[in-house]
């Protein structure tokens, strides 16, 4: 196999089981971009639910999905981004990330060698009214967190439920860019599950904007108040409505491994 760069800086970050790799810029993105569907396979590749493109000068983050297509904003992959701002780059106890969908701004709770807790602002929720999907037959409320969801109560919150709806819902004509797909439950007023089927990436354990977009649903419906936690197969992630709208997480982000030879 031919080597792209030995001297590239790339690293695995995972939070809550969801997982990410790191790519510090600058790194040579024409010959990458093309391999993430590759790096990202967990049998062949080195495995992750996406790549996260870092510009530790700018602090702006790209987020790739396994199918190569990019996101607006993931809940979990900007607390990695965030983790490897202050572990690799020595970034304050605040500062502010630039995914695509706009400022993020992030606090340090804690940092450990190789993990940093965060609380991240995800922003405002905006939450459609509740609409019927046929096919699969099934309701829900459209959220935009600064990416889409579509979250569902009242089917079977399992792995098998979501593997089976979330591509159907996913690439639904009513979503023409895709949607990603919660199926939730309310399990009380401070407490959601969800099971997660995220666009471009398919069933995962666990996504801080999912997470986000289910608890706003929640709260909007009047099934739950300003501070939840969000159960997912991964963990589990507070989420708290501040008075102006906007959804706070606090989660930890652990550096699993660096990456130093990445070939073709």
């Amino acid at each position: 196999m031919a080597r792209i760069n030995s001297g590239l800086r790339l690293a695995k970050y995972e939070a809550l089981g969801n997982d990410y790799l790191v790519l510090d810029l600058p790194a040579p993105l024409e010959e990458i971009l093309p391999l993430v569907p590759r790096l990202c396979d967990r049998h062949t590749g080195i495995g992750a639910d996406g790549l996260l493109i870092f510009d530790p000068a700018t602090l702006a983050v790209r987020i790739v999905n396994p199918d190569g297509s990019e996101a607006e904003k993931s809940g979990n992959g900007l607390r990695m981004a965030a983790a490897h701002a202050v572990l690799d780059h020595g970034a304050p106890a605040e500062f502010a990330l630039h995914p695509p969908a706009g400022a993020a701004p992030v606090r340090v709770l804690e940092r450990g060698e190789d993990s940093v807790t965060t609380e991240l602002d995800v922003g405002a929720a905006t939450v459609g009214p509740r609409e019927h999907l046929d096919p699969p037959g099934v309701d829900g409320h459209p959220v935009d967190v600064g990416n889409p969801h579509f979250v569902v109560f009242g089917q079977p919150v399992t792995a098998e439920r979501c593997r089976m709806l979330g591509p159907a819902i996913e690439t639904h004509p009513r979503f023409p860019a895709r949607t990603n797909v919660q199926l939730a439950e309310v399990a009380g007023r401070d407490t959601i599950r969800i099971e997660v089927w995220e666009r471009g990436a398919g069933y995962t354990l666990a996504s801080g904007t999912s997470a986000a977009a289910a608890a706003a649903a929640g709260m909007a419906a009047g099934l739950a108040g300003d501070q939840v936690t969000v159960v997912m197969p991964g963990g589990v992630l507070p989420v708290r409505r501040r008075a102006d709208g906007h959804l706070l997480q606090v989660g930890t982000a652990r550096r699993v491994f660096r990456v130093t030879d990445l070939s073709s």
